[in-house]
């Protein structure tokens, strides 16, 4: 490839988001700002430790060692978790391979890159509610004022559908449909569309709700005082408010970490609890993969219990043979 034709790093950078994220891709602004924000990061270390500016770098000086230093100091100096870490990788990556269309010839330190494993995080325990403590929270919110009314109504609808906080906050009142067959159109993750289906009760508390406000196609359903859609901090510290109050019927609320991510696991877990197959669930919840779904089932020890009352121990115990190889050995005391 003549060199001359070869665009420099800075002009990648640009068309790789202009040109490949937005109009090849039709990225969501949510994935091209967390991509924003791993190449700022990116240029801000890679300068420290090249000592060029952004714009003097070449795209051979994002080189393994680079990207590898890189993702450490996220962990060790910024206290970025596993999971943010491999976020920034993604990002990383996805600008190596439209990079390495543009110039081939870079092609051997880009494979490079590429070859920088995800590191393997530890899976949290998903937290979920009983449904002792998902009605005492439902009761808690004062439906007589105009705060708590909305607050019922949310808090319900995230119960009903397993939705995202960014769903709720999205959301508007041409998207709620009410009537025979009332359901909820969601915006979720990736410009993804779906359509939940809702209870008589979550449809008589949104009725009577929107009655109270507008009913312009595009406002909020959830608004705050100014008339603007809650923020996701509005929305968490409205839900904290009614576990403060929901705690003096319900004790065992007390001292645990309750999040609105919390209500969409529990509405995954009665689901699955109900009998729900996880195919509908996956659907129900807007999970691309079934594996994400599986996870509930991990998490629900009735359900474990129930599989090891259904397995009879056996009557002897088989011995364990042991190997006296001193490989063998090293292998097993690892």
């Amino acid at each position: 490839m003549n060199r001359s034709h070869v665009p420099s790093f800075p002009s990648l950078v640009q068309n790789f988001f202009c040109q490949y994220l937005v109009n090849q891709r039709n990225a969501s602004p949510q994935t091209v700002a967390a991509y924003r924000d791993a190449f700022r990061l990116l240029l801000q270390y890679a300068q420290r430790r090249t000592r060029k500016s952004p714009t003097a770098l070449t795209l051979k000086d994002i080189n393994a060692p680079l990207v590898l230093g890189f993702l450490d100091h996220l962990e060790k100096v910024r206290g970025n978790s596993v999971r943010s870490r491999n976020a920034r990788r993604a990002a990383v990556r996805s600008f190596l391979h439209y990079a390495s269309l543009q110039d081939p010839s870079a092609m051997a330190t880009i494979q490079r890159v590429l070859a920088i494993p995800i590191k393997r995080d530890e899976r949290p325990l998903l937290g979920f509610l009983s449904r002792r403590e998902m009605t005492a929270i439902l009761a808690a919110p004062d439906s007589s004022t105009w705060s708590g009314q909305r607050d019922q109504a949310m808090l319900t609808l995230f119960y009903n559908t397993g939705a995202r906080v960014s769903e709720i906050t999205r959301l508007r009142v041409a998207d709620v449909v009410l009537g025979a067959s009332a359901c909820i159109h969601l915006h979720g993750k990736g410009r993804k569309q779906r359509s939940t289906p809702l209870w008589r009760n979550t449809a008589r508390l949104l009725d009577e709700w929107l009655a109270r406000g507008t009913r312009a196609p595009e406002a909020p359903v959830f608004p705050n005082r100014f008339g603007k859609p809650l923020s996701r901090s509005g929305v968490e510290q409205r839900l904290h408010a009614a576990i403060m109050v929901a705690q003096k019927r319900c004790p065992t609320l007390r001292d645990r970490r309750i999040s609105p991510h919390t209500l969409r696991h529990t509405t995954a877990m009665h689901l699955l609890q109900s009998g729900v197959e996880l195919t509908v669930i996956a659907l129900w919840l807007g999970h691309e993969s079934l594996e994400t779904t599986h996870r509930y089932i991990e998490a629900d020890l009735a359900m474990k219990q129930r599989a090891l009352n259904s397995l009879q121990p056996p009557h002897a115990k088989a011995g364990r043979h042991r190997v006296t190889d001193s490989l063998i050995a090293f292998l097993d005391a690892l």
